[in-house]
């Protein structure tokens, strides 16, 4: 699945609009940690496809977004679920912390159930 890109223009349609839940990657090309988490969204962009949609934001190109959300440090990683209200976490997370820290679970693939509640055959 291919990570969309946001900008201030399309923030609104493709996040705050969107009929799924939506991770958000603020970052910046100059930052180093934010470098480190691309690897992580492909891996959460490929397990929730589907389910889940995956954007990036360049804070620098979008000065809007960056405003609005009141993005101090990158890299942000936030988690906006349809009809709650957004939460987010600063700084490289592995997949599992952003799984856990937004309770991802749910949203797995029918068949996909997280490595801790699967049971033995």
């Amino acid at each position: 699945m291919a990570i969309k890109t946001a900008t201030d223009a399309t923030f609104e349609e493709l996040v705050l609009h969107a009929d799924k839940p939506v991770v958000v990657d603020f970052w910046a090309v100059w930052c180093g940690p934010c470098r480190m988490v691309a690897p992580e969204m492909e891996k959460l962009a490929e397990k929730y496809e589907g389910s889940v949609d995956v954007v990036k934001v360049d804070i620098d190109a979008n000065p809007q977004i960056q405003r609005a959300f009141n993005i101090m440090s990158i890299p942000t990683i936030a988690f906006f679920a349809p009809g709650k209200q957004p939460m987010g976490v600063v700084g490289f997370r592995p997949l599992e912390q952003l799984e856990s820290q937004f309770g991802l679970a749910e949203y797995a693939k029918a068949g996909e159930a997280p490595a801790a509640t699967q049971q033995p055959a």
